[in-house]
């Protein structure tokens, strides 16, 4: 394995394990040993369900707006904002007119989310 195989871009959707969260979100992952990163992209007006997983969650929007749905509140977000999620508090997320791209961090890695597949589980 050559370090090369350790770097990657945010825009080249050919790498990463491909999921289908929900019509019209999709994510590339990219699991580590001690943390995982999701790279989700939500089209405009678009939102997955509400969940909740064991992990902890970190969540960057990079580009575009939406809606946060974490613990019950609403909170908006865009390009730059970027927030904590506690294991086991059911969260969500709409995006806005121009949709989303987030980056999410979470540890542990998510195991479901270590092969291709559909859905949040």
């Amino acid at each position: 394995m050559s370090e090369r195989d350790n770097f990657f871009n945010l825009d080249a959707l050919e790498q990463g394990i491909a999921r289908q969260l929900a019509e019209g979100m999709s994510t590339r992952v990219f699991p580590g040993q001690e943390a995982m990163i999701s790279i989700v992209r939500i089209e405009a007006h678009k939102s997955g369900n509400i969940h909740s997983h064991p992990q902890e969650q970190w969540g960057f929007c990079v580009r575009g707006s939406g809606t946060r749905k974490q613990g019950g509140e609403e909170i908006e977000v865009s390009a730059g904002d970027f927030w904590r999620t506690p294991g086991n508090v059911e969260h969500g997320f709409s995006a806005g007119a121009d949709g989303a791209v987030i980056f999410d961090v979470f540890a542990p890695p998510r195991e479901e989310y270590t092969r291709a597949g559909e859905g949040f589980s």
